[in-house]
């Protein structure tokens, strides 16, 4: 009879110890080969997850600077040696944990480009009162590159000798917004910047964009052939290591 009451108090003491502690998150997402991304952009979308259940725990977006340009792209570093500062851009979150629970972290952005943002994620255990949020915290890497256009293309375009010739200026930053020029930390010389149109099945070569003078601005003339419903797509290329960034956009020729 004492065994069986020593065990019933001992269920009750583990019951009441098994309270909810309050566990910081940290979510930071940098931009492939470059910087964090934050208010300049828009921030990242950061929704975490139980992976297991699929409910919401927090949701918010990245805030704050891109972050310390030499520390994080020229400078030698340390194992486990932070690269954000106070100011680097972030998702911060405290959730309440009763249990270790699975969590999966999504990043998505970022929000200047909402129709064509990128997504990520990542998941792993967190457990009560264990913060993730040391060094730089918890990062998601985002591959791309943001590109929009400086002067929307017109919506129709009409054929002048069995074909339409439409100027392209476009704007190409890195995912942080952080600048491409030629011989710059993002060099422009080292990334293949370029024009396709697709119709139908078919899809055009590639018609290279060229430096226009200005940061992250890039030039070059549309060829259409002939009249139909295409797709403009420029994009942006670094062969080092694959990253790769994409915006489409709609024309009708007639």
């Amino acid at each position: 009879m004492k065994f069986a009451y020593a065990v019933i108090a001992g269920l009750v003491l583990m019951a009441a110890g098994a309270r909810a502690e309050p566990t910081d998150i940290v979510v930071r997402v940098v931009a492939k080969d470059a910087k964090f991304i934050g208010t300049e952009t828009g921030g990242a979308q950061v929704t975490l997850r139980d992976a297991d259940t699929g409910e919401v725990l927090a949701q918010g977006l990245t805030s704050g600077a891109t972050g310390n340009t030499p520390k994080i792209m020229t400078n030698a570093h340390a194992r486990r040696e932070a690269l954000s500062d106070d100011t680097a851009a972030k998702f911060a979150t405290t959730l309440d944990i009763q249990r270790p629970r699975r969590i999966t972290a999504t990043a998505t952005g970022p929000m200047m480009l909402k129709d064509a943002a990128m997504s990520v994620s990542s998941t792993q255990w967190v457990l009560p009162g264990k913060s993730v949020s040391g060094g730089d915290g918890w990062v998601l890497e985002l591959p791309g590159f943001a590109i929009t256009l400086r002067e929307p293309l017109p919506a129709a375009v009409e054929l002048k000798g069995g074909e339409a010739r439409i100027p392209l200026k476009a704007k190409i930053t890195m995912q942080c917004g952080c600048p491409i020029t030629p011989g710059g930390i993002w060099d422009a010389s080292k990334f293949q910047i370029a024009v396709m149109l697709e119709g139908g099945s078919k899809v055009s070569a590639a018609t290279p964009l060229v430096y226009a003078g200005q940061p992250s601005t890039f030039d070059g003339e549309l060829v259409i052939p002939a009249p139909g419903r295409y797709t403009v797509d420029v994009y942006a290329y670094d062969p080092s290591n694959g990253n790769t960034g994409l915006a489409r956009f709609p024309v009708t020729a007639r």
